[in-house]
């Protein structure tokens, strides 16, 4: 299946319209990131802090396709997928229950930390990318059985 996260909306997360802020979608998205690393048993406190390698967000967008609020319990399915040697990008999508109500993708890129020059993908964001990828076929595949 596609790596997934749980997540309840919090009052913190909403504008004062009562709706999930625009920008916080994407700290929402980067927390499921965060734990797909996790579940592959990639150290957080090494990878983020001073690393020897960087995977800063070159890109990210996200399309909204209906409001979440305060309480809703989001499902957040992600995919990543390699773009290059030194590039990946990952695919989010948001549900309330049964309902898609946002889309996000961020694009990194692999740097060289101390040069800020692109390396290549260290083995171990191969190895996730991998993981998550051939999850991801095996879930695209089943589905797509179930339509027909």
């Amino acid at each position: 299946m596609f790596f997934t996260y749980n997540r309840t909306v919090r009052f913190q997360d909403t504008d004062a319209a009562g709706v999930v802020y625009f920008a916080n979608v994407l700290g929402i998205c980067h927390e499921a990131y965060e734990e797909s690393l996790e579940a592959l048993s990639i150290n957080l406190k090494d990878f983020f802090t001073n690393p020897s390698v960087a995977f800063p967000i070159v890109h990210a967008s996200v399309d909204f396709l209906r409001p979440m609020f305060v309480g809703d319990k989001l499902l957040i399915s992600l995919i990543p997928q390699k773009l290059g040697v030194e590039k990946f990008e990952i695919t989010y999508e948001i549900s309330v229950g049964e309902v898609v109500a946002a889309k996000a993708i961020t694009r990194h890129v692999c740097i060289d930390v101390s040069s800020r020059i692109k390396r290549e993908l260290p083995e171990n964001i191969i190895q996730w990318l991998e993981t998550n990828r051939r999850d991801a076929k095996g879930a695209e595949r089943r589905k797509s059985r179930e339509i027909m």
